[in-house]
């Protein structure tokens, strides 16, 4: 089952609202987790979603934007891919701070909607490619970023997999993370130290310390 008008059903269920952590950029964003998914879950007519991550500004991602926003040397001109992206914040951020192109790339089908509508409300263009990509190589890009990747063990092993043999690849990585509990400790080197104010309905803390590290190599 689809919902019929994915964009009217993002517009209704989120406001408008600049980032925290990165207001230059304006996302729609829900300010409670658990009734856009349950509507997300009644739309669709399935239970058992993964939450609406399109739906949240979430502090790995706000860190990245940050980052990118501050140091437009290290995006300006090159392909960019957006792993994770949710509601496409970091590659919008990627976008405004001159990346040459950005790939938005999640397996959620909202966030496709979710991501095209960010991005033209910020005035930016950002591909969509809504496929899970771990299972084979990297796609041709300069830059990877992931932000927010480690919440649960087996995914956070089969994403930092992925992006470690993209680095060995060629391609600079970055993570943005806010010390999840399966985030990895060797290997990396630190970008940017931030205090990112996120909310209690997602975080244990308003402010969340949140780094963004690139893998060494």
């Amino acid at each position: 089952m689809a919902i019929d008008d994915p964009g009217a059903f993002i517009r209704a269920h989120t406001q408008l609202l600049p980032v925290p952590h990165a207001p230059e950029i304006r996302l729609h964003v829900a300010s409670e987790i658990t009734p856009i998914w349950r509507m997300t879950e009644e739309a669709l007519g399935a239970v058992g979603l993964n939450p609406p991550f399109w739906a949240f500004a979430w502090a790995g991602g706000q860190a990245i934007a940050r980052y990118l926003l501050d140091n437009p040397q290290q995006v300006a001109g090159r392909q960019v891919l957006d792993l994770a992206s949710g509601s496409g914040l970091c590659a919008i951020a990627a976008m405004m701070a001159g990346a040459a192109t950005a790939l938005a790339v999640d397996i959620d089908p909202l966030c496709a909607d979710a991501i095209a509508l960010n991005a033209a409300i910020n005035g930016v263009r950002v591909s969509v490619l809504i496929e899970d990509l771990l299972d084979r190589p990297a796609p041709r890009a300069d830059l990877i970023i992931a932000g927010d990747v480690c919440y649960e063990r087996p995914m956070a092993e089969r994403i930092l997999s992925w992006l470690s043999a993209a680095r060995k690849a060629g391609a600079r990585v970055l993570i943005g993370d806010p010390g999840r509990t399966y985030f990895p400790r060797r290997g990396l080197d630190l970008l940017a130290d931030y205090q990112v104010r996120t909310t209690r309905e997602l975080e244990d803390a308003d402010i969340k310390r949140t780094r963004v590290w690139t893998i060494s190599g």
